[in-house]
């Protein structure tokens, strides 16, 4: 009886010891349909990323996307389309960030933000001397260096190179651009353009300057319910006049009018002028728009 009660613990412990020992071990893991679950830990990844590269400008500078919250609904920002033309909407943009990342209760649970302070970095770079942060003393004072600027390094528009009644020459103010050599033919533009087919932002706002107002977007004179919707909600709250199109001069391939052409809510908000961001007008209408998406 003794033998057979210690050759039965012999045996529970023999077992057990082959239990733990092939328990986590790699042919185990690896039978669990491994490919499935690579592609759950991607997704996971992906969600949980902080910046993403979206493209390369001519010059080979990175376009980086921020992302603040975890929710399904995008609330696209975008600055710095004018490069160091516009470079006060480069800041705003950075100052969202600032203020998303230092105040993450103020975006609602089932949004997730996202800022591309630069989309232009060449045109930045030309006036900073830098593609990413920078302040007001790096800006050059020369007025002719700042125009520069404004286009990207293939001396192109990049507002004038999306596909809503596109032109390879375009008007700003009384001056003939670029519009590209055809719809998309700049990487800063197909960057933006992937990002926004491949994640269908629910909002996105663009900053320019300078007039002083948020512009409703709009593609063959037809403005959406809901832009309607965002371009008061954001001008009551910021203070700034709002305006259903912007009627200065013609402006061909703009990105808004695309936005607008994809049925996707889109604004243009143009800061007063090319000094100041704006900031407190800028933040009220953010957080009237998050307040609006929230459920």
């Amino acid at each position: 009886m003794k033998n057979f009660i210690i050759t039965l613990l012999v045996i529970v412990l023999v077992g057990f010891g082959i239990y733990f020992l092939t328990k986590g071990s790699p042919s185990d893991v690896n039978t669990l349909a491994p490919t499935e679950n690579n592609e759950q830990i991607d997704e996971i990844v992906v969600e949980n990323k902080e910046s993403t590269v979206i493209g390369k400008s001519v010059e080979g500078r990175d376009i980086t996307a921020y992302h603040y919250g975890n929710g399904d609904e995008d609330i696209l920002f975008v600055g710095g389309v004018h490069g160091g033309y516009s470079w006060n909407t480069t800041l705003v943009a950075y100052e969202t960030m600032d203020y998303l990342k230092a105040n993450p209760n103020v975006i609602p649970s089932n949004i997730k933000v996202t800022v591309i302070p630069v989309l232009n970095p060449d045109g930045l770079n030309k006036v900073v001397g830098t593609a990413g942060r920078f302040s007001k003393a790096d800006v050059s004072s020369s007025k002719t260096i700042q125009t520069s600027g404004r286009f990207n390094a293939n001396n192109v528009d990049l507002s004038r190179n999306f596909d809503c009644n596109w032109k390879s020459v375009g008007v700003w103010q009384t001056k003939n651009v670029s519009g590209g050599s055809k719809v998309f033919s700049e990487p800063e533009s197909v960057a933006l353009r992937d990002y926004v087919v491949a994640n269908k932002p629910d909002a996105v706002v663009v900053w320019y300057s300078a007039a002083g107002g948020v512009y409703a977007s709009t593609c063959d004179n037809s403005i959406l319910p809901e832009t309607s919707v965002i371009t008061d909600i954001y001008a009551k709250a910021s203070g700034y006049p709002a305006y259903e199109s912007f009627d200065f001069y013609e402006t061909t391939g703009d990105i808004v009018s695309w936005l607008a052409k994809n049925k996707i809510p889109a604004v243009s908000v143009l800061l007063s002028n090319h000094e100041d961001t704006e900031w407190d007008k800028n933040k009220k209408g953010i957080e009237a728009l998050l307040k609006h998406y929230a459920k």
